[in-house]
């Protein structure tokens, strides 16, 4: 499903950008500028890959989707579905749920229904679990970041890049043809490095925190649902819980 807020937001960002640019009577061809493109995208995307390590930038381009399409979470249907195997185990024992554990496609859930099934004690379940979503939860998180950490240098390697500019154009006051050039390098560094970070970089990175929040809401009530399970509470009262995980 997309994440229509997203894209109309970006939209009206550059939009209103470039559309102030062309009230005041400038052209979009003035904006552009191939050395600063490369200044502040390269610098700031090197920067950003000293910090990190590889399996949490890599982590940080898979979930740059979510920006757009987030991961679809439907809590009420899913608290029904646990109200359903609740019902089932007291009807037919947790062995009655090795059916649905194989049939789960999320395999957060899975590893829950798979512990019911094993006859684990319902703390085992929970600290099992807990420590998963606890791991997942991070690791995302830390991906997350890799775009707060864009945010924070892009801007500061703009100024980088509006400095060079202004060196080549000392270097070539003897000459009028070249001064333009350095100049416009100069300023434009600095706008792309300010835009990038607040309309695109830090934007991402909290969207993306905000989804790793939700998923890891979800998770906890799986936790909860599983675990109730677990200790044979009836099934009126789990849903009753649930559903304060339900927004």
């Amino acid at each position: 499903m997309v994440d229509i807020l997203s894209i109309i937001g970006i939209i009206i960002a550059f939009g209103s950008i470039l559309g102030g640019n062309a009230l005041e009577g400038g052209h979009v061809s003035s904006l552009l500028n191939g050395p600063a493109i490369v200044i502040v995208l390269g610098g700031t995307v090197g920067a950003v890959m000293l910090q990190t390590p590889l399996l949490v930038f890599i982590r940080s381009l898979r979930i740059t989707s979510w920006v757009f399409f987030p991961p679809k979470i439907n809590t009420a249907d899913f608290v029904d579905k646990i109200v359903e195997w609740s019902s089932a185990a007291r009807k037919e024992g947790l062995l009655g749920l090795e059916a649905a554990a194989d049939e789960e496609d999320d395999l957060f859930t899975k590893k829950g229904l798979q512990l019911l099934v094993d006859g684990s004690e319902p703390e085992t379940i929970r600290s099992i679990l807990q420590v998963e979503l606890d791991s997942k939860e991070h690791f995302d998180l830390q991906a997350a970041k890799v775009f707060d950490g864009m945010g924070g240098y892009c801007p500061t390697v703009g100024i980088l890049g509006a400095v060079m500019g202004l060196i080549h154009v000392m270097e070539n006051l003897a000459d009028p043809s070249k001064l333009g050039s350095g100049i416009a390098t100069a300023f434009i560094a600095t706008i792309y490095g300010v835009a990038l970070a607040n309309l695109f970089f830090l934007p991402f990175a909290n969207k993306l925190k905000s989804v790793i929040q939700a998923q890891s809401a979800f998770r906890e009530m799986v936790v909860e649902g599983v675990v109730a399970i677990a200790e044979g509470e009836n099934p009126r009262n789990i849903e009753t819980r649930l559903m304060g995980y339900v927004q």
